[in-house]
C-alpha cells in the first residue's frame, strides 16, 4: 500500500523540521501559509506568511536552545487535500522540560501547505512553558 502524497508532503515537512532544513519547508509552504497555534502564550497566535511561520519555528529551536524534538507518530490523509499529524515534543527551557502530545491539522493546495491548526492535550502546560504572551 503507498502513502497518499499529501501524507507523504506532511511526512517531508516533518524530517525538514526536524533536521533545521529551513529551505526545504520553504519548498513545501505557500507564500501565504498560516500556522494557528492555541494557547495564551508568546506563540500562540496565527502566524502568516512563509516567512513569518518560518521565524516562529526557528524562534522555537532559540527558546529551547535547540532542545526541541519533535517525534511524529501517526499522519492520515482524506484524499481532498487534508491531513492529520500527531506527535510528541519534547523540550527544555530554562529550568523547564516539557513532552507533550499535540497535533496538526493540514491544508494542502496545489501540492503546498497553505494552513496548519494545530491542537495540543494540555493548553495550560502549554502556556506555563513557553511563557506569557507579549503585552
Amino acid at each position: 500500500m503507498s502513502e497518499h502524497p499529501d501524507a507523504a508532503l506532511v511526512r517531508r515537512g516533518y524530517l525538514a523540521f526536524s533536521n533545521g532544513d529551513m529551505d526545504e519547508l520553504s519548498r513545501l509552504l505557500t507564500a501565504d501559509v498560516i500556522h494557528h497555534v492555541p494557547g495564551d502564550n508568546q506563540f500562540s497566535g496565527h502566524h502568516k506568511g512563509r516567512e513569518h511561520v518560518l521565524d516562529f519555528y526557528r524562534r522555537l529551536g532559540q527558546e529551547t536552545n535547540g532542545t526541541m524534538q519533535v517525534l511524529l507518530e501517526s499522519v492520515l490523509a482524506d484524499g481532498r487535500g487534508h491531513v492529520m499529524a500527531f506527535h510528541t515534543v519534547r523540550a527544555d527551557r530554562g529550568d523547564r522540560g516539557i513532552e507533550i502530545r499535540e497535533g496538526i491539522f493540514f491544508t494542502i493546495v496545489g501540492g503546498k501547505i497553505t494552513d496548519m491548526d494545530q491542537c495540543t492535550e494540555d493548553i495550560d502546560e502549554e502556556n506555563a512553558f513557553w511563557g506569557p504572551a507579549a503585552a
